[in-house]
């Protein structure tokens, strides 16, 4: 990375499951029209300045997650390999990072334990990860002007987070300004750079963010107990129980589903066993997804699940797609790799409980959207609606 001359630099962050990604842009300049302007996705080239998210059914998962650089050790990250960018705001004058200089990505998660997420392992990690990136960029020293978190569980694990990191990176890095987003809201900043409508993250998973950019509106999200309806772990749970209603004989059951089943995991007798105990069981139900996509060309059980997780998704855009004109909707996330089994009828699903919303390719992921909120903070923009829990801001 060749050394700025100067500037003011921001910061982002996008925590979950899959690990912590931390990336340092310059901020400079001002949009010149409604959603132009830069839009790297993580991994870019430094001094990404434009950028194509995937297209509409595409774009980067709600989980965030390290890239094929990975991290070393369990809380060794990679070293700096090009930056996530932001995108330009919804209006004229909104803010640009214009030079995303470097990242860094902690390939385990920042653990969470009675008090929610451990806030000082991530005051830790982001510490050491700015420090780094700031030295490498030529910067050593220069304060932070903002820095936005985005963090899987911030709004019910997020106390901690909400009480340490405030005090913890103005008195380690005289950091002026600080947000802490749920990683939905990062995921909808980074889709939509900060325009009004809906984003839908759709992982492991499943929760709908929509905005007029006066409040927010959320559908699901409620993990894979209780919700995450039409997710990953929702397909694979449901492609399961068909396997298991083969097994048994019961109606329903799908032997195509039962023979998968039985290749992935071995004899379904033992199903309980392997995933109840599990921690990260929902990542094990997901993991049956694909192949429920397999099956559904020639089996109309893998089918029906497929159509039913597409209403499902949905269901939740319609919940909370904004009465305004002109309001966009994104889709997002790693389940739509599942293809056209997934996506056709989905598209007819949206077409149906969605008439005329325009859809739109996601500008971005969540790391990209981090420094977006943390550009807009630095500038003194409007942006994004606060909402405790949802997006919370400190600072002058």
């Amino acid at each position: 990375m060749s050394p700025p001359p100067g500037g003011t630099w921001v910061l982002g962050a996008d925590s979950g499951g899959s690990g912590l990604r931390v990336a340092l842009a310059e901020l400079g300049g001002a949009a010149g029209t409604a959603g132009s302007g830069a839009a790297c996705g993580s991994g870019a080239a430094p001094g990404c300045a434009t950028g194509a998210g995937a297209g509409p059914d595409g774009g980067a998962g709600p989980d965030g997650g390290a890239g094929p650089d990975g991290g070393a050790g369990p809380d060794g990250g990679a070293g700096p390999d090009g930056g996530a960018g932001a995108g330009t705001g919804a209006g004229a004058g909104a803010p640009v990072v214009v030079r995303a200089v470097g990242t860094r990505v902690f390939g385990t998660p920042v653990p969470t334990g009675a008090k929610g997420v451990d806030a000082g392992r991530m005051a830790e990690r982001l510490v050491g990860a700015a420090r780094d990136l700031l030295a490498g960029a030529g910067a050593t020293g220069r304060p932070l002007a903002a820095v936005a978190v985005g963090a899987a569980g911030m709004a019910g694990l997020g106390g901690e987070l909400r009480a340490v990191l405030p005090g913890a990176l103005r008195d380690a890095l005289g950091v002026r300004r600080l947000a802490l987003a749920s990683d939905a809201v990062t995921a909808h900043a980074g889709a939509l750079t900060g325009a009004p409508g809906t984003v839908v993250a759709a992982g492991t998973g499943l929760v709908a963010l929509g905005t007029d950019l006066l409040r927010w509106r959320r559908a699901d999200g409620w993990g894979h107990l209780l919700g995450d309806c039409g997710g990953g772990a929702w397909i694979g749970r449901a492609g399961l129980e068909a396997a298991l209603r083969a097994h048994d004989g019961r109606r329903g059951g799908s032997g195509a589903l039962l023979a998968r089943a039985e290749a992935l995991f071995g004899p379904v007798a033992g199903l309980p066993g392997l995933l109840y105990p599990r921690p990260d069981r929902a990542a094990v139900l997901a993991s049956f997804a694909p192949e429920v996509a397999a099956c559904a060309d020639g089996d109309p059980v893998a089918a029906d699940v497929l159509a039913r997780a597409a209403r499902h998704i949905a269901e939740a855009a319609a919940a909370v797609h904004p009465e305004v004109s002109g309001g966009a909707l994104a889709l997002t996330g790693g389940l739509l790799r599942l293809g056209d089994p997934l996506l056709v009828p989905l598209r007819e699903e949206l077409a149906r409980q969605l008439p005329g919303v325009r859809r739109v390719s996601a500008a971005g992921d969540p790391l990209s959207g981090a420094l977006h909120v943390a550009a807009t903070l630095a500038a003194g923009a409007p942006g994004l609606p606060r909402e405790p829990g949802l997006l919370d801001t400190y600072g002058d």
